[in-house]
């Protein structure tokens, strides 16, 4: 089980960025998959996920309105569109997997992590 999380970079408040989690040795039907970050001197926090039988999701109040997570079961690849970024945003970004139906954020809960794409939000 892999989980590669990619297309972090440097953007300008108000900027948009879309990252890629691509998921192998399982399909996305088997694992719900979350979105993390870690900021530098701070606890890893998860704000979203997506659950693996019916795709709903969930959005920490934090990134409500701003963030969409989607996913697309045949390239095994889920999604993190981020909009109307602030400085607040910057983090280093981990997608991870848990097993069974489940809908959390909590850390504890995901079996399988990726390695981390770092964002930055910056003028």
């Amino acid at each position: 089980v892999q989980l590669q999380a990619s297309g972090g970079g440097l953007v300008q408040p108000g900027g948009s960025l879309r990252l890629s989690c691509a998921v192998s040795g399982f399909t996305l039907d088997y694992y719900t998959i979350g979105w993390f970050r870690q900021a530098p001197g701070k606890e890893r926090e998860g704000f979203s996920c997506i659950r693996r039988s019916d795709g709903s999701t969930y959005y920490l109040d934090s990134v409500k309105g701003r963030f969409a997570i989607s996913r697309d079961n045949a390239k095994n690849t889920v999604y993190l569109q981020m909009n109307s970024l602030k400085p607040e945003d910057t983090a280093v970004y981990f997608c991870a997997a848990a097993i069974g139906e489940v809908v959390t954020i909590k850390v504890y809960e995901y079996e399988y992590w990726g390695q981390g794409t770092l964002v930055t939000v910056s003028s």
